[in-house]
């Protein structure tokens, strides 16, 4: 009998030395560098966006490493991020590039792949033309749809994204064809933009700000509900009645994720820090120049948001992509 209590008080005592150091893991995370993986290369609008935030997180006591995993449109990197050990040291930035291969089935990555964590950045399109276009509206631009008899070129960046989505609504919405340009960055798009070789093109603000200041390229119409802060004199074509979200509302969004199985405890206190460093002056100053928008989205509401917009793109897909 002496001999099963031993054993029992000495189970007791491992159990609560197991729950102590479960707590005080929890109560020091994090407690060493974490890597976040920007699945794009460096320079790009995300790296700049991964970076500032790691920066921020850096006045926290955190060391965020960032990680360039460029690849298969930001496949290559969230795979890592997928397959990582789920302790909470490894997260990633999310575009909707990961939702348009899941529709597609080009990918075996699922959103039950990821926990979303935090919104950290909105880029809301827009229409770029040349200086030389005829097109200074959105009225304009429409009408030069409808007398091109082989129809518009319009350039985006990468294919299969929300940048080709508004391409096609917008020539949805003036019933007419247009042809598709994908190139392999944004400034490729505005290069040819600005030299006329193509009519016009799907870009971020944070990529076209530097060109439209120079007056290389004319900003036509914003793919939004709302103008940007940064380029107020722009109306969105939603103000001129042209429907561009026929498939439902659609965002450039940008989102911190983790893989799937991380400790409910970590993803909160990651949650925590992350939206501390989005609501800070610092942040607000850096999206507004660079033309993005902010919201403090996290948690179930940020996943509820990227599972809403995965439902889109697995409607749009049949539509405008060509599905597998």
């Amino acid at each position: 009998m002496k001999t099963l209590h031993r054993i029992a008080a000495a189970l007791g005592m491992a159990a609560s030395t197991l729950m102590a150091a479960n707590a005080s893991a929890a109560e020091t995370y994090p407690d060493h560098p974490i890597t976040l993986i920007v699945p794009w290369n460096a320079g790009g609008a995300i790296d700049v966006t991964g970076r500032k935030l790691a920066e921020l997180l850096g006045k926290d006591g955190l060391t965020v490493v960032v990680e360039n995993v460029a690849g298969a449109s930001s496949l290559i990197g969230l795979g890592r991020v997928a397959h990582s050990k789920p302790d909470g040291y490894t997260l990633g930035l999310a575009t909707p590039s990961l939702m348009g291969a899941i529709a597609l089935k080009t990918t075996q990555l699922t959103q039950a792949d990821f926990v979303a964590l935090n919104k950290v950045g909105v880029d809301p399109l827009m229409l770029v033309v040349p200086k030389s276009s005829p097109a200074n509206s959105v009225e304009d631009f429409v009408k030069l749809m409808k007398t091109k008899p082989a129809g518009v070129s319009i350039g985006i960046p990468g294919a299969n994204n929300v940048n080709q989505i508004f391409a096609s609504s917008l020539a949805k919405a003036a019933n007419v064809d247009y042809t598709d340009v994908p190139y392999t960055g944004g400034s490729k798009v505005l290069m040819d933009v600005a030299g006329g070789q193509i009519d016009a093109g799907v870009v971020k603000p944070s990529e076209s700000i530097g060109q439209i200041k120079s007056g290389l390229v004319k900003p036509i119409g914003v793919f939004a509900h709302q103008r940007i802060d940064a380029l107020p004199d722009v109306p969105t074509f939603e103000e001129h009645h042209v429907n561009v979200f026929p498939y439902g509302d659609m965002e450039q969004v940008t989102y911190l994720v983790a893989p799937a199985g991380v400790p409910q405890d970590r993803l909160a206190k990651m949650e925590e820090l992350v939206s501390k460093a989005v609501n800070s002056d610092a942040y607000k100053r850096f999206t507004h120049d660079h033309g993005m928008s902010i919201s403090d989205v996290h948690g179930a509401a940020m996943q509820k948001e990227a599972e809403g917009i995965q439902h889109t793109f697995d409607t749009v897909a049949p539509k405008i992509f060509k599905v597998k």
